[in-house]
């Protein structure tokens, strides 16, 4: 009998952004920050990933850079479900709420250079995203921001940023457009439209 291998629908998705990403995000990370940091400078890749599309960037930027990595969690992590964290994720950004994380980094002092990663969520940062910048003193460190977003571009992230860093030293960074679950969950909903079940 022959086996079939089962991958999930996010790992697909992700190891297809991998792949688009190999080729040329090692050389634009580079370029992003190589005139700003010093060779000797200590980075740290913070981000936060829902479905792993941040996640591959993280990892490329790490290993440009032989940087530390961090992943940024809410203590109560989000809900699997697209629907439900948008949802959320609208309450507490109308409510200015900033979720609990997971974990901090009690060393931040000892890095120069930043990357901070995460998607667009209702056109701007991800709550936790808040959660992080306000719960880390960044006074004096070099912030170079790293975005994906569904189509509408950064939002109004990069003032959120500014607003909850203040004293840092915010960079341009990198945006990459990486909509994959929202066009698959469009797809879909079109495909199922037009089943006639029962018909």
């Amino acid at each position: 009998m022959k086996q079939t291998s089962r991958v999930s629908r996010r790992e697909a998705l992700t190891t297809a952004l991998s792949l688009s990403l190999v080729a040329g995000l090692s050389l634009s990370a580079r370029s992003a920050a190589a005139q700003q940091a010093p060779s000797s400078a200590k980075i740290l890749v913070a981000y936060f990933s829902r479905t792993g599309n941040t996640r591959v960037i993280a990892g490329q930027i790490r290993r440009a850079y032989d940087a530390d990595l961090f992943e940024i969690q809410p203590a109560d992590p989000y809900p699997e479900d697209y629907e439900a964290v948008v949802s959320q994720a609208q309450r507490e950004r109308d409510a200015g709420y900033e979720p609990p994380l997971g974990a901090t980094i009690p060393n931040i002092r000892s890095y120069d250079v930043i990357f901070l990663g995460f998607p667009i969520w209702g056109m701007t940062t991800p709550p936790v995203i808040r959660s992080f910048l306000s719960g880390h003193d960044l006074s004096g460190k070099t912030l170079i921001p790293f975005v994906t977003h569904g189509g509408y571009g950064r939002g109004e992230s990069m003032t959120v940023v500014a607003e909850h860093a203040p004293r840092s030293r915010l960079l341009g960074g990198f945006t990459l457009q990486a909509d994959q679950e929202r066009e698959t969950l469009s797809q879909v909903t079109r495909w199922l439209g037009g089943i006639q079940i029962g018909k």
